[in-house]
This record gives structure tokens, sequence and C-alpha cells, in this order.
């Protein structure tokens, strides 16, 4: 049960902590660095993890049910340290909603459907929309730490509302596919 991409997986969430520290101060250049720095490898880890246990045949259910809870903590922790320090602001913020709104109702979905035993898989265009988020939010990071390049912020910014967008697009896929049990 305690597969190597298990373990990966469970860093990712233990590490949400640390990063949010880092980010608490929002002029703290040499914080957001640090949180930038362990962003990417808790990023890496996200891809790493599934593709150590497709390659060494080590799936698990633990591993399916931990990566998404995963990679949400991650981005609603993100997300909301990121508003708290004014690095998402004003008009921003929407995209930051969105994102968070979609997550929670697709993972209340999941779990209904789980409960009628059916199973909806991550789309591609889905996992497409996961690494947008980590990147964007990368890029809103990074900004901290340089400040005197405004465009970091910028595109981050804008793959922020990016992924807003495919955001409402899968969650639309998603909704379709559970209003079929519904009825």
């Amino acid at each position: 049960m305690l597969t190597l991409p298990n373990l990966l997986t469970l860093s990712r969430i233990a590490a949400v902590p640390m990063l949010a520290l880092l980010l608490w101060w929002p002029d703290w250049r040499i914080g957001y660095a640090a949180a930038f720095l362990l962003y990417c490898v808790v990023g890496a880890t996200d891809y790493l993890d599934g593709y150590l246990a497709r390659a060494q045949g080590t799936v698990s259910k633990l591993g399916i049910f931990l990566d998404p809870i995963a990679d949400k903590i991650m981005v609603a922790a993100v997300l909301l340290i990121l508003v708290a320090a004014r690095r998402i602001e004003g008009v921003h913020i929407i995209a930051a909603l969105v994102i968070l709104t979609r997550e929670i109702a697709v993972s209340g979905l999941r779990e209904f459907l789980a409960g009628l035993q059916v199973s909806v898989p991550v789309s591609q265009l889905a996992k497409w929309k996961t690494m947008l988020q980590l990147v964007a939010l990368g890029a809103v990071i990074l900004a901290g730490a340089i400040p005197q390049q405004p465009w970091i912020a910028a595109c981050g910014l804008c793959g922020l509302w990016s992924a807003a967008v495919l955001t409402l697009v899968t969650g639309y896929d998603y909704l379709r596919v559970g209003l079929r049990h519904m009825e």
C-alpha cells in the first residue's frame, strides 16, 4: 500500500503547510523563492507518482483516491494564500473562485456517483486543466520572488484565467455525466 508512488502523493499533501508558511508574508522574496522551488518539486511529484505507478505496475486504489485529492489540496491552499497575500486580487479573485467552486463541486459529484458505484475517470482535458493551474500558480509565486519582473505575474494571472475557463469546461463535462445518473 505504501509504495513509492503513494509516498510521493502523500509528500505533496505533507508539503502544503510548509508551502503556506513560505507564502504567508507577501513581501518576503526569499520565502517566495523557496516556495517556488518547493512548489516545483511538489508539482514534479504529481507527474512522477503516476508515471512510476504505471511503469512499476503498482497502480493502487489508494493512489487513485489520493492523487486528485493531493492536487485539490495544493491548488486550494495556494489560491487561498495568494489571495490573502494580495498576489491574486481584484477581478482575478473570480478566476480563483471558479477554480475552487469547480473542485468542490466535482469532488461532491464524484462522492455521490461513487455511492451509485459509477466511476468517472479523469479526462485528458482535466489533466491539462490541472497542469495549467499548477503552471499559472507557479508563475504567481515566482512573481513574488522577482517583483521587478511584472510580466511574470501577468503571465501567471493570464494562465489562471485560462485554467478557470478549462475548469468550467471540464466541470460541465463531469456534471453532464453525473446528471444522467440523477434521474
